[in-house]
């Protein structure tokens, strides 16, 4: 599919088409998901925790591109969680990669379609809060549109609010519950502001040094488009930002994507026990 279609192509309709193709691979029986869950860099580890899992690469759902950023599988998985049933994409799809943000939050469209009310979004991300250290793990409480796309312009979608409340994007209540199972299973967990930039490329010191008097805790170039468009489509979300490194200027290091590789894997069991505990106590 062209990263340059229109916005009908990567719509409801197109969202139909894709949930029911997945359902003819997972089977007539299998249970609608209480969560649909997307993995970052990094992080996409947690699809190996699901039991039963079908997997279907990007390539085979109508409408999906192939993922080619490192870190990202490119595949859609249905299977058991902590014993309840959840849709998980092993990668996502960026609009640094050429796509438009209404192709970027796709299969955000797709998740609803198959029954999902949750939308749980994961991310690296760079910390910009000066406390923050790699490995870090970030519930986001807000964020921050600095890629300056929108994936709900144009004509609307059948089923989406026009103008989306934006006042809690991150549903306070999924808030509540990530935060008790973070104390069960023991994993600290901070709670923070994402900003999402258009990338690729990492940010500059000084627009470090701009982002932290906006108010930014961490920055990255994903999740924003797919949260609107949950929004839109009155699903509840929450997420959580992998801190991989600390933001251009905090640090002497250098950035580069193996260093956002190598953190996610770091971090990889704290945020599998986390997301596991987090779905078993969905209702």
């Amino acid at each position: 599919m062209s990263s340059g279609g229109s916005p009908s192509r990567v719509g409801a309709a197109a969202a139909r088409q894709a949930a029911e193709y997945i359902r003819q691979r997972v089977g007539p029986d299998w249970p609608t998901p209480v969560a649909g869950i997307v993995l970052g860099s990094g992080l996409g580890g947690l699809a190996e925790r699901l039991d039963g899992a079908v997997r279907i690469p990007f390539s085979h759902v109508p409408g999906f591109p192939n993922a080619t950023v490192a870190g990202h599988a490119g595949q859609l998985l249905a299977g058991m969680l902590g014993g309840r049933p959840v849709i998980a994409l092993a990668g996502r799809f960026h609009l640094y990669e050429g796509h438009e943000a209404a192709l970027a939050a796709f299969p955000v469209r797709v998740l609803h379609a198959l029954g999902a009310p949750v939308y749980l979004a994961s991310n690296a991300a760079g910390g910009v809060r000066r406390t923050f250290a790699p490995g870090d793990l970030m519930l986001i409480a807000d964020h921050v549109n600095l890629m300056f796309r929108n994936p709900l312009i144009g004509v609307s979608e059948p089923g989406d609010e026009r103008f989306p409340d934006m006042s809690d994007p991150y549903d306070r209540g999924l808030r509540e519950v990530m935060r008790q199972a973070a104390v069960t299973v023991g994993v600290p967990l901070q709670e923070g502001v994402y900003c999402g930039l258009l990338g690729p490329t990492y940010e500059t010191p000084a627009e470090v040094r701009m982002l932290e008097r906006l108010g930014v805790d961490a920055v990255g170039m994903s999740t924003v488009p797919e949260v609107i468009v949950a929004r839109a489509l009155g699903m509840q979300v929450v997420a959580v930002s992998c801190i991989t490194n600390k933001a251009a200027g905090l640090s002497t290091e250098k950035l580069n994507h193996a260093e956002v590789m190598e953190a996610g894997q770091a971090v990889a069991m704290r945020f599998e026990q986390l997301v596991t505990a987090f779905v078993r106590r969905l209702p």
